[in-house]
This record gives C-alpha cells, sequence and structure tokens, in this order.
C-alpha cells in the first residue's frame, strides 16, 4: 500500500508543532504558522521539480544572481514561489534570499510580523537538468526594534536564529528542521499532501569513514583540508588507520542530509582560487552555513569556518562568504587542529 498505511499511527507537521506548543503552555505561535508557510512553499517547489521539463521550468534563465552566478529558471521560479507564499502572511518582516541583491520588504498594505526569513530558494540548481538531488535551504531571526526593515537586521549570528531548516527534492521530499532542541525530519506522504515524522531525533555519529568535497579543487586547496584528504585516501595503511569513502551530491543539501543520516565531514573550505578572486569563502553565512550548522550542532555535530566556529560569526553583508567544514565531530575537530598548527 502506497502512502500513509492503514491503521498506522503518523504525525503530521502540523500536529507536530501543535504538540510542541501545548508542551510549552502555548497555542500556536508565528513561528509555527511561519513554519507552516514554508512548508507549503516546499511543497509547490517540489512539484516544479518533480515535474521538470514537463512543467517547462529547467534550463538557463539567461541571468546571474547578485553572486555572479548563472541562473537556472527554477532558481528564479523557486524564489517567487517563496515571496509569493509568504510575504502576505502578517508573519514576516522581511525575507532575504540568494537570488535577491537586497532583502524583499514586506509590501505595504500588507500586514508585518517580527521574524525575519533568510533563503537559499533552490540549492545545487547544477542538478536540476540532469535530475540530481536539489533543496532549500532557510533560517529564521527574530527582528528587533522599530521602524522600516532594512538588511542590517538580518546580520545576527548563527546564534541568534530561532529556527533552521532545508528540504530535499530527491527520490523523496524531505523537510529537516530544528527550532533548537534536536533535529527531526518529515517526508512528504503525497496521497494525504502532508509532511509527515519519519526522522525523529536525528543524531550524527561522532566518527565517521567519510567524507564529502569537490576534489576538482585540490590543486587550490591549503595544507590542512590537503592533508586531511591525503590521510583519508591513504586508507588502512596510512595514519587513521581505516579506509574512508567520498561523496559529493553537488548540492550542500544532498551533502549534508547524508551525514545527518549516517555521519561523515562535509568540507568547501577557503582555498587559492577564492583566495585569488577576493573571495573569502564559497558559501553564504546567512542563508547557507548558519542555517546548517544549526542543524548539525543540534543533531550532535560541530561546525566550523577552520579558525571560528560559524554560529557565532557576526555578518558584515547579506551575502557574506565563509569557509565551512561540518559533520561528525572528531572529524571537524580534527580538521580545526590541521588549521592551528599551519
Amino acid at each position: 500500500m502506497s502512502g500513509a498505511q492503514a491503521g498506522s499511527s503518523i504525525t503530521t507537521l502540523g500536529q507536530y508543532l501543535a504538540s510542541k506548543s501545548l508542551m510549552a503552555g502555548s497555542g500556536q505561535t508565528p513561528l509555527d504558522a511561519l513554519l507552516l508557510d514554508v512548508a507549503t512553499a516546499c511543497k509547490r517547489v517540489a512539484d516544479l521539480v518533480r515535474h521538470g521539463e514537463l512543467a517547462g521550468v529547467l534550463g538557463a534563465a539567461g541571468s546571474e544572481n547578485v553572486q555572479g552566478e548563472d541562473q537556472k529558471k527554477l532558481d528564479i521560479i523557486a524564489n517567487d514561489v517563496f515571496i509569493d507564499s509568504l510575504e502576505r502572511s502578517g508573519l514576516l518582516a522581511g525575507v532575504a534570499s540568494e537570488e535577491m541583491d537586497a532583502h524583499h520588504p514586506i509590501p505595504d498594505e500588507a500586514p508585518r510580523g517580527d521574524l525575519l526569513l533568510a533563503m537559499d530558494p533552490l540549492d545545487g540548481s547544477s542538478n536540476i537538468d540532469v535530475n540530481g538531488s536539489t533543496g532549500t535551504i532557510f533560517s529564521i531571526m527574530r527582528r528587533s526594534g522599530a521602524g522600516a526593515t532594512r538588511d542590517e537586521h538580518f546580520l545576527q549570528p548563527g546564534d541568534s536564529q530561532v529556527c533552521a531548516g532545508y528540504c530535499l527534492y530527491s527520490s523523496a521530499t524531505m523537510l529537516v528542521l530544528t527550532t533548537g532542541d534536536g533535529v527531526d525530519g518529515f517526508t512528504l506522504d503525497n496521497s494525504i499532501g502532508e509532511f509527515v515524522l519519519s526522522h525523529p531525533k536525528m543524531q550524527i555519529p561522532a566518527a565517521t569513514s567519510e567524507y564529502s568535497i569537490n576534489a576538482a579543487y585540490q590543486r587550490h586547496w591549503f595544507n590542512p583540508v590537503a592533508r586531511y584528504v591525503e590521510e583519508c585516501v591513504a586508507g588502512k595503511e596510512g595514519p587513521r588507520q581505516r579506509d574512508f569513502n567520498m561523496r559529493w551530491a553537488g548540492s550542500m543539501v544532498g551533502d549534508v542530509h547524508r551525514i545527518l543520516c549516517r555521519g561523515g565531514v562535509f568540507m568547501y573550505p577557503m582555498d587559492r582560487k577564492l583566495e585569488a578572486a577576493g573571495n573569502s569563502g564559497k558559501l553564504r553565512l546567512l542563508y547557507e552555513a548558519n542555517p546548517m550548522a544549526m542543524l548539525v550542532e543540534q543533531a550532535g555535530g560541530a561546525a566550523s569556518t577552520g579558525t571560528e566556529r560559524i554560529m557565532a560569526l557576526t555578518p558584515n553583508a547579506l551575502h557574506q562568504r565563509v569557509p565551512v567544514l561540518m559533520g561528525s565531530t572528531e572529524e571537524v575537530q580534527l580538521l580545526v587542529e590541521y588549521h592551528a598548527q599551519a
């Protein structure tokens, strides 16, 4: 039998959020309501991804985003879907996105809340045309102070996040989130149109024998990461005395999801090529590194730039980039040690 099994007990996302609010002694909160709206937007994007060329959403858009990266049609469409789903909810003070130069203000005629949402509406868009894994990453913070929302209101350290999550669009659509008390995963059951709790209390093993990095940039790596990968490749005969597997999905959502499910370390480090181009890293702090770092830490892992804990950083710009090393605690700690020695 496909979909929810007859007679089986399921917990939908709405029931999960209601139960948590009840345990906290409150009714539905603005955060609960916003997460339900985010889930609805994710369903809309999942439907577009699933239909692919049949929906006419594949291929290049012929434009670049603020970071100078080529946009896919679905990058722009996904961004529009989230804006359309969220801007008039009365819950948000503003939205920041990888696909927009500045934050998107709430329309003057719409009600406003005090929550801020930063997002990468379609992570891994280079995978779209080959039917690979893609996803949405989001971070939710609170806005303080009066007056109109400005970009500066988003420049909060990751520790200020009240919620972080991602939606994975793959063989199944999964919404994974944390509100600061662990990580829970929900699978979209298309037979009832609901996200259903399927992966409660996800935990990353402290030790692992798997790493994720784009090996095409090996010639550009600095010594700490080059040393780490060289020792992993050496396997049982090397200083680590065990064999490692290397995996690379081409999508941060896909790679971090695998780590949450079975352990590992994800690396997008600083390298000579990025340095020569004047960049301080590849991934964006506000809507990629911070939300993923919150999820990883809440699942028992660690997240660092190599020299600093990611969520301790105070952003200086909406699209600030940082190096990212995250996953199983023992591996991240070893990478931090190698950076300190260097």
